[in-house]
């Protein structure tokens, strides 16, 4: 399992990369290697106001759909449309396909999420 010692992580499988003020997620190496083969993928519109912790986004693979949280609070500001035509590249590479960026609404809420280290002492 790859873990970046760069980003933050939620118990809920989701990467967040902070640039300013915007918060960019996407699932980890981990969710996306259980998941198995990612072929569809419902981002949500620009502007959706989220709490962190609310289902935003469903990836579906062979295997099953399964639901996204965002980690951060805000307003979702981009998604990701590449992945809505190749919803491949999650599996290609879990950290450079984000998913969506958030406007954060409080960013000391990063504080709250896990680090590189902390995530992967879940699952050792």
């Amino acid at each position: 399992m790859k873990v970046l010692n760069e980003l933050k992580y939620a118990e809920s499988h989701e990467w967040v990369k902070v640039d300013g003020n915007k918060a960019y997620i996407g699932i980890t190496d981990y969710a996306q290697d259980h998941l198995g083969e990612v072929v569809y993928v419902e981002l949500p519109e620009t502007g959706t106001i989220v709490e962190a912790g609310d289902q935003c986004i469903v990836l579906e693979s062979v295997k099953a759909a399964s639901d996204v949280y965002s980690p951060i609070g805000g307003t979702i500001v981009e998604i990701n449309e590449e992945l809505v035509d190749n919803p491949g590249l999650i599996n290609e590479s879990a950290y450079d396909a984000w998913l969506i960026a958030v406007d954060m609404s409080d960013p000391t809420e990063v504080n709250n999420l896990l680090s590189a280290e902390e995530y992967e002492n879940m699952y050792h």
